[in-house]
């Protein structure tokens, strides 16, 4: 058991039948009363943020998470297949775990596994960046950079994202894995 005094953010508790992590806090004393603490708590399965406030007496269970180093194989139907570099076993995994990233995954990625300590997967974590190949866009039109903006591109995982109008097909860039976003030419 754990009490307020010991939070920290990216700390993971038990709340309400759930796995949270602690996303931000804040330790409140006011000048009447018993002193409390607000909390932003992120549901680590579905990733719903939620606002909280203990009181300075609860007392809460902290999770330790395991975070195991894999490497991305291929996807098999609806899984993805994952391998210890240092055992080479295999693991099949949900592909909806993803969610949204699941676009930017590339075939041999290293990737972090997050399990309970009884083994049931949590979530993958994708490294920072990844490099991906432009595999279409819309072609240069002499004139266009007066916008400022960009234009639509696709990468060879299907992901649609803007980038430059310099950028052209069959060029390898650097995307941001937290914003699916382009951050230069690789």
């Amino acid at each position: 058991m754990s009490s307020i005094s010991d939070v920290r953010n990216g700390m993971i508790i038990e709340f309400k039948e759930g796995l949270y992590e602690i996303v931000d806090f804040l330790h409140v004393k006011p000048g009447k009363g018993p002193a409390f603490m607000r909390t932003k708590l992120k549901n680590v399965k579905t990733g719903r943020v939620l606002d909280n406030t203990f009181r300075d007496s609860d007392n809460f269970v902290e999770v330790r998470l395991e975070r195991t180093k894999k490497e991305y194989l291929y996807r098999e139907g609806e899984f993805l297949v994952l391998m210890d570099s240092e055992n080479y076993e295999q693991m099949h995994v949900d592909a909806s775990i993803l969610g949204d990233k699941e676009k930017l995954i590339c075939e041999n990625m290293e990737v972090m596994v997050l399990s309970t300590p009884s083994g049931e997967i949590l979530g993958i974590d994708l490294p920072t960046t990844v490099i991906q190949v432009i595999a279409e866009c819309e072609p240069n039109v002499k004139g266009n950079t007066a916008s400022g903006s960009g234009k639509v591109a696709f990468t060879d995982t299907g992901l649609r994202l803007m980038v430059p109008f310099f950028v052209e097909a069959g060029e390898k860039i650097k995307i941001d894995t937290r914003t699916a976003e382009y951050i230069e030419r690789a």
